[in-house]
């Protein structure tokens, strides 16, 4: 807020607004501008903001800013129709867009109107971050128009913007008017750390695969994707193009969501999945999502005991997917996974608190206690702390 207020007393003493703002002119520092005008600190000058009076004056752009600020509406309003003359104030006829007084919010929005789609565009950041506001929907539905109705050049700019608001109104309006080809999709999705991306550009690169029944290499990299939701899109697209066989690959995925969606594709395609564990948590080699999918589908009889073998095996990974396991087919022990919360894996201790949870009161208070001691290790004295409050 102090940037604020120095750009409002550099407004104040006739300074162009972009020079005030001192080349910070996010959508943040547009709406601190016009909070720090209307709430000045207690040792600012009596000339901080405008009076009545100055209305009458010779416009000015700085003296225009601090009007469309001014905590009085009549100021406010007034200062509206002469925004047309200072292109960069722009920002704040958006701001007054969502103002809480209906003349100044309705005059505000009748020149957001006639506005330029370029000048929206270049604001949808601002419009964007006021869209959040009760009032802010009408910026946003003009921002919606102008991408929908321009043209595309005026979309890709705003896919790369460093605001994540942006760029996910960007993406939807892209998806919508069916700017980015299905591979661009694929590695959106595939390479996106937003989930909401991911979705929605997986989604779209399948359905594009669907409509033209031509794959080109979009499914392998959804499957191949960073996240499990986008890998989960992949493999149950290969249901819809009839390639059942390529999701026992997938079995064994680590995301719990892609192996369930993995198996539906597998039964689709007329194979029991569960003989297909069995036989991938026989071997010495075993993959640890193996180990969490037989506790998915397994039967308690006949592959609990599996499951406790692999508890014991030397992959750290394989033994934590193991426990999850168990958990899955509801054969946890208290006597069989106790050990593992000494295990030198965290990620075994980890697991093997979740799963001892329930049998937290079967644990003798005094051993859980030595594992809470500054000499146990951080994921051992975690462990035992979860257990002991569980077991109150």
């Amino acid at each position: 807020m102090d940037h604020a207020w120095t750009a409002a007393q550099r407004l104040a003493e006739g300074r162009p607004v972009r020079e005030a703002l001192g080349g910070r002119d996010s959508a943040a520092d547009w709406v601190a501008l016009d909070l720090a005008v209307r709430y000045p600190p207690w040792y600012a000058a009596d000339r901080w903001v405008p009076s009545l009076p100055d209305l009458d004056a010779a416009p000015t752009e700085p003296g225009t800013a601090l009007a469309l600020c001014h905590r009085d509406g009549r100021i406010r309003g007034a200062a509206l129709d002469r925004v047309s003359r200072y292109p960069d104030l722009l920002p704040l006829l958006v701001v007054r867009c969502t103002d809480w007084a209906a003349p100044v919010r309705e005059r505000a929005r009748a020149l957001l109107a006639e506005a330029p789609p370029a000048g929206l565009v270049a604001q949808a950041e601002l419009i964007l971050l006021l869209d959040r506001r009760e009032r802010g929907g009408f910026a946003a539905e003009q921002l919606g128009r102008a991408l929908r109705e321009g043209p595309a050049e005026a979309v890709h700019p705003l896919l790369e913007s460093a605001d994540r608001a942006t760029r996910r109104f960007a993406h939807r309006v892209a998806v919508e008017r069916g700017l980015l080809p299905p591979l661009r999709l694929a590695r959106i999705a595939a390479r996106s750390g937003d989930a909401v991306l991911q979705d929605l550009c997986a989604e779209a690169a399948v359905a594009a695969v669907r409509g033209t029944g031509r794959d080109d290499g979009v499914l392998g990299i959804l499957l191949t994707g960073r996240s499990g939701r986008v890998r989960a899109a992949g493999v149950t697209a290969l249901r819809r193009a009839g390639r059942y066989e390529e999701a026992r690959a997938h079995l064994t995925d680590r995301s719990g969501v892609v192996r369930a969606c993995a198996r539906y594709v597998v039964r689709q395609g007329g194979t029991d999945p569960l003989p297909l564990y069995r036989a991938l948590c026989a071997g010495e080699a075993v993959a640890p999502g193996a180990a969490a999918g037989l506790g998915e589908c397994g039967d308690l009889k006949e592959d609990a005991g599996t499951l406790w073998a692999l508890v014991r095996h030397p992959d750290p990974a394989v033994r934590a997917q193991a426990v999850n396991g168990l958990r899955a087919l509801d054969a946890v022990r208290r006597e069989g996974l106790a050990p593992l919360l000494d295990d030198p894996s965290s990620a075994v201790v980890r697991a093997a608190t979740r799963a001892l949870l329930p049998h937290a009161a079967e644990f003798p208070v005094e051993w859980l206690r030595e594992r809470d001691s500054p000499e146990s290790r951080r994921a051992v004295r975690v462990g035992a702390q979860r257990l002991l409050r569980a077991a109150r």
